[in-house]
């Protein structure tokens, strides 16, 4: 079998430095043990996350060339909304600056204390948001998500038997809304099924209850959903993607990921009401509900990226490219969430350094050590990121799109494997300062005696 290639010519190149294991010790000491704090330029391979970090093609530099400015009504909203629409479906689209942006008004405007906010899995910044609006942030995967090494074609998905239970428990009025996380990234990076949106669908609309997507890997969904689920083999990526957002109410979008931009997002609805409140906050906390935060530049660029973002061969490239990695690693013995991701990698923690209890963070062990001994940088999602409502320690080696080669990922692979080879003398860590709010962005840590 020929190897994937990427569909892409490199244009202009963005040198990278190594630094030396010594000088490694230094600056991740420096930074308190918390690889968000180490500067770029001392990052040899940086797969911290996927968000914002894409190159973007020559399609998009030439459309940013167009931008326009205007502060209001300007030509690139006009082409910005018109591309989500042909995608999305919605009838409202207000860009913001990025997706977390989107999540805040979402959860302010729709929840109130005391309300539950189901998903199949809440990402950091998602659960955050809710919970400052005063929600509980409820979790609902499926059984088979929580087995990391378990092969499951769709362990994104919600478990709905549980979503009908929890509405009957709190009562629908208590549950403003409904949450599906395409594909599911705290889960592993894993699809959820066409199915699936329309069992949760079909519960969320006998309650009255509406359904809203956090969309912001839908490209990378719709091509699992090509390739996994019966009846969809002869759909494209974009057919696809259609469907999944008619069954929905709405969307949070951010498009650092899937709309292969460096910043910006959008949240969309089809209620008239609410999006008029939403416009409301929108122009006290982000700007203009044409502009929403962004430069008219930044609108043009994910406008192109969110149709580029769908083309199949750029798709099977990015599948491909991922799965070779975790394959590589797994079939070595590395413990890896099955199958693998579509966006990133992850490996379980807890399996890869079982000697190192939970309450000594596993995950930020395992990725201080790729730091150390190969300068990659990845992050831990487990029970720093998420304290008590980790279900697993995960390391997420996120790949930014169109970013690296293969030589790269090989070079991964191999650091990868000598950590495994002598991963019974890495050391725990404890917590030196954090703060109240999302703490893995600023934590300081350090190991503990051994």
């Amino acid at each position: 079998m020929r190897p994937i290639i990427e569909p892409f010519r490199i244009k202009s190149v963005e040198p990278i430095r190594e630094t030396s294991r010594t000088e490694r010790q230094r600056l991740i000491e420096n930074a308190g043990y918390n690889l968000f704090l180490v500067p770029s330029e001392n990052i040899l391979i940086d797969l911290l996350t996927d968000s914002g970090t894409s190159a973007m093609s020559t399609e998009q530099w030439a459309a940013m060339m167009r931008g326009d400015e205007s502060y209001a009504g300007s030509p690139s909203f006009a082409r910005f909304r018109d591309s989500v629409q042909a995608i999305f479906g919605f009838r409202h689209v207000i860009p913001t600056h990025q997706g977390r942006a989107a999540e805040r008004i979402l959860f302010h405007v729709m929840c109130k204390k005391g309300d539950t906010v189901p998903s199949n899995t809440h990402f950091d910044t998602t659960r955050a948001n809710c919970e400052h609006a005063g929600a509980t942030a409820l979790d609902l995967p499926i059984a088979e998500a929580k087995e990391p090494a378990r092969v499951h074609p769709f362990k994104g998905n919600m478990d709905v038997a549980e979503l009908e239970r929890v509405i009957q428990r709190e009562g629908a009025k208590k549950i403003p809304l409904v949450m599906l996380t395409v594909t599911n990234n705290s889960g592993g990076g894993q699809p959820v099924s066409m199915g699936n949106i329309r069992e949760v669908k079909t519960v969320c609309a006998r309650h009255g209850i509406p359904l809203y997507i956090d969309a912001c890997r839908f490209a990378e969904n719709a091509y699992f959903i090509k390739l996994r689920e019966a009846g969809y083999a002869e759909k494209s990526p974009r057919e696809i993607a259609i469907e999944m957002f008619s069954h929905a109410d709405g969307c949070t979008m951010s498009a650092k990921k899937d709309g292969l931009a460096n910043i910006g997002g959008f949240l969309c609805t089809n209620d008239d009401l609410l999006a008029q409140q939403q416009k409301d906050l929108l122009i006290l906390t982000e700007g203009f509900p044409t502009y929403g935060g962004l430069a008219g530049r930044d609108l043009e660029a994910i406008a192109v990226g969110l149709n580029e973002a769908l083309e199949e061969e750029y798709l099977k490239y990015r599948i491909a490219s991922t799965a070779f990695l975790g394959e590589h690693i797994a079939k070595e013995g590395v413990p890896i969430v099955q199958p693998p991701g579509g966006h990133a990698i992850y490996i379980d923690a807890r399996a890869f350094l079982p000697h190192i209890p939970m309450e000594q963070f596993p995950g930020v062990a395992l990725a201080v050590e790729l730091y150390l001994e190969g300068g990659i940088r990845s992050v831990e999602i487990g029970s720093l990121m998420f304290g008590e409502h980790a279900k697993m320690d995960l390391v997420r080696l996120a790949i930014p799109r169109r970013v690296y080669t293969q030589s790269h990922i090989e070079y991964v692979v191999e650091v990868i494997l000598d950590v495994w080879r002598r991963r019974e003398k890495i050391p725990g860590y404890e917590i030196v300062q954090q703060a109240p709010f999302l703490r893995h962005f600023t934590a300081k840590m350090r190991p503990v005696a051994g």
